[in-house]
């Protein structure tokens, strides 16, 4: 039997796309008793309360139809926001360069979090530039990956390199 999140992207992701959109990633989790499944959008120059809205509208009904979910739940569509989990190897690609925090599973240096700017996702693992150089983090080392917005982040330096 599929997951219940990955029935409920192929309903959303073509909605999504329809409204301009894109599927960022769908989660379906309990919370001090209470399921909830989130729809994360995202689209060029941000996700508007309306675009969540016109989704959410849209898609109800579907869900309705298709009944993926047997108990309960409570729907949210939303922006997966400036400190957005990265999560598909789409989504790695698309920050490289970017500044990021990684939550690990274990300390390491008394720490379980290290930061710095990500460098890519390979097979081997995840690579980051942080203040004590080039760290490669294998893939059951690492819980969680989220952008760092540091306030003035405008992306990767285009200009780097050039006179």
């Amino acid at each position: 039997m599929a997951k219940v999140t990955d029935l409920v992207a192929q309903l959303a992701q073509p909605l999504a796309e329809a409204a301009g959109c894109s599927l960022w990633d769908v989660e379906y989790v309990r919370e001090a008793g209470t399921w909830f499944l989130r729809v994360y959008i995202d689209k060029e120059g941000g996700v508007s309360i309306d675009d969540c809205v016109e989704l959410s509208r849209r898609l109800n009904p579907l869900l309705d139809e298709a009944d993926p979910i047997p108990q309960a739940y409570c729907m949210e569509v939303s922006s997966p926001g400036l400190n957005r989990e990265l999560v598909k190897p789409a989504h790695f690609a698309a920050f490289e360069g970017w500044p990021v925090m990684v939550k690990l599973y274990h300390a390491a240096d008394g720490n379980r979090e290290v930061t710095g700017r990500l460098l890519g996702l390979t097979t081997e693992g995840l690579s980051l530039e942080t203040a004590d150089g080039i760290r490669l983090l294998a893939p059951g080392e690492y819980a969680a990956v989220h952008l760092q917005d540091d306030g003035d982040w405008e992306g990767p330096d285009e200009t780097e390199g050039e006179d």
